[in-house]
């Protein structure tokens, strides 16, 4: 049943990301075709991240890959919030592709697999892993809005005609809702941080590289958003911080996780 809900979802993914490319050179149909598919493929992964809580002994997305399946459902998601809208359907370009590639490696890591034993507790899964992958997932969605910020920005500077004729929202904007989506997505970062810890404090265990970049990430956004409130930060600069953060998010998500589930 998940090999059958996994390859519609990519699919779908991938349908939304070549119809956002066309869309973006001329709009018309293909915006909402792109629309659609990203709604379906969101729906379809569901179905399979159900399978998988049906028919696992525990909490299906501890592993690597498993957990990379769930934060592509998260990344999405949020996308879906409001992403769908014409004027921003450029991020479109960036969130599908990502997922997509996401999504192919966590099936190469059997992370869309079902069944197996899971070595950690339902609950302290279901909240620490569940809270900083929701987290990630809207600095990620940050991530994008300040990249497409940036590249508005340049463009608008140099009075650049570009083959790209959807119309962006305002510089203003765009910087307004990167900072609420990090704003949304740092108290949950805290929240699973905590969890963690006093997991840590109370079964045991080392302080590893992932926990110390985990961390790391929270001090960059929450010194964003400090900035932002005490020295006024906006634009250019915020956009740049925000960028330098979701270095730190990829890598948390990317590079560590293998001997941080391993343990």
């Amino acid at each position: 049943m998940a090999e059958l809900l996994f390859w519609p979802a990519l699919l779908a993914y991938g349908e939304a990301a070549i119809a956002y490319l066309s869309d973006a050179r001329r709009p018309g149909i293909s915006g909402r075709l792109a629309t659609w598919g990203v709604r379906i493929g969101w729906l379809v992964q569901t179905g399979l991240l159900g399978v998988q809580a049906a028919r696992a002994d525990g909490f299906p997305w501890s592993t690597w890959a498993g957990s990379l399946n769930l934060f592509v459902w998260f990344v999405v998601g949020a996308y879906l919030i409001w992403g769908c809208q014409p004027r921003y359907r450029l991020l479109g370009l960036t969130v599908l592709p990502l997922a997509v590639v996401l999504l192919v490696a966590a099936r190469v890591g059997g992370g869309t697999a079902v069944g197996g034993h899971r070595h950690y507790s339902n609950v302290f899964l279901v909240l620490h892993v569940g809270l900083v992958l929701a987290a990630f997932a809207g600095f990620t969605l940050a991530a994008a809005l300040s990249a497409l910020y940036l590249w508005q920005e340049r463009r608008l500077k140099r009075h650049e005609t570009s083959i790209l004729r959807l119309p962006a929202p305002a510089l203003s904007r765009l910087d307004e809702v990167a900072a609420r989506t990090i704003a949304v997505a740092l108290p949950a970062l805290t929240l699973g941080i905590a969890v963690g810890i006093a997991r840590l404090r109370d079964r045991g265990g080392s302080f590893d590289a992932l926990m110390a970049v985990t961390v790391l990430t929270w001090t960059v956004y929450t010194g964003y958003l400090a900035l932002r409130q005490l020295a006024g930060w906006r634009g250019r600069r915020a956009a740049y911080l925000v960028l330098a953060g979701f270095v730190l998010v990829a890598v948390v998500r990317l590079a560590l996780p293998v001997t941080h589930f391993a343990t």
